[in-house]
């Protein structure tokens, strides 16, 4: 099943809104999302770059057609690709329009393909329903937080903590290994070793920032696994010193409760990891989230101007 009910806290005020049509026209599709081109579905090129065209996203549902398997969605803006807005939205597992009313908050994958815009794993993050009893609260980080002193064993076999990060500019993403999702974990690490070439750049800046790609799979990502790993990304692959990049997971035991603080959510059937969010933070020298990005759409330029308004205001 693609629908996983993960999420439900604070009730928000509700009122009636017009439905919007589920045969939203190519017009208003190619509007949207003028930046990627318009091309007719004659044209199969064109069509296949569109379907390797991945964001993640969050919104609103508005209204949802059972029949149709659509839903019309307000969404947040995709920064360089669409600002917030409400339209249709083709779902790719129909069974899922069942488990979706009005006013539930969600995360999806959006893909783009010439008939239009289509979601799949998608995740329930807040209910409309509060009927449904949470089974999981989730803290959704705020500029200002401090954050818990939380645990982890790194590709070296060793024992860190965030605390021992404090005075440094500290970068860290959730990813696991066996991704499949180019859009996702990969491009996370991608964009982790595009800001540490950036940073290298500036060796005072570089000296005072480091990174961590935490992995919500600690019983495959060994200490092993994610050196390998690690090493692949850096580029340096054996001869990697991970002085400036650790890769590291909590225990089982502290898994939990690390998603929960950093608004991760992973569903897994079988033993293995079907769905999941995502969450990037930059942390001040403080210990104080300073800047978050809860999608896959923030940038390595993006990051590298946090962080040196963030060392700027420190010095």
């Amino acid at each position: 099943m693609e629908l996983f009910n993960l999420r439900s806290s604070a009730v928000w005020s509700s009122h009636v809104r017009q439905r919007v049509s589920a045969s939203l026209s190519l017009a208003l599709f190619c509007a949207s999302f003028g930046v990627l081109g318009c091309h007719s579905s004659s044209q199969p090129a064109s069509a296949t770059a569109w379907s390797q065209k991945q964001y993640s996203i969050r919104g609103r549902v508005v209204s949802v057609d059972q029949k149709d398997s659509v839903i019309a969605l307000n969404t947040e803006a995709i920064p360089g690709v669409m600002e917030a807005m409400t339209m249709a939205y083709t779902l790719q597992n129909p069974t899922v329009a069942s488990e979706l009313h009005p006013g539930d908050k969600i995360s999806a994958q959006l893909q783009l393909v010439a008939q239009g815009a289509v979601l799949s794993n998608i995740v329930v993050l807040q209910q409309a329903n509060l009927n449904v009893l949470p089974p999981v609260q989730y803290h959704v980080p705020q500029i200002g937080d401090t954050v818990p002193n939380f645990q982890f064993r790194n590709q070296n076999n060793r024992e860190i903590s965030l605390q021992q990060f404090r005075g440094k500019v500290l970068v860290l993403t959730f990813i696991y290994t066996r991704c499949a999702s180019s859009q996702f974990c990969p491009l996370m690490s991608r964009n982790f070793a595009h800001l540490d070439q950036l940073l290298a750049a500036d060796p005072k800046l570089y000296a005072n920032t480091h990174f961590l790609s935490i992995s919500f799979d600690p019983k495959y990502d060994t200490p092993a696994v994610l050196r390998s790993y690690g090493g692949a990304y850096t580029g340096r692959y054996t001869k990697e010193t991970f002085h400036h990049w650790d890769f590291a997971a909590p225990s089982p035991a502290r898994l939990a409760s690390v998603l929960q603080w950093f608004d991760v959510a992973v569903t897994s059937s079988n033993g293995k990891i079907v769905s999941h969010s995502v969450s990037t933070a930059v942390i001040g020298p403080d210990g104080k989230i300073r800047a978050w990005y809860p999608t896959n759409t923030w940038t390595p330029q993006q990051a590298l101007k946090d962080i040196q308004q963030i060392s700027s205001k420190e010095q």
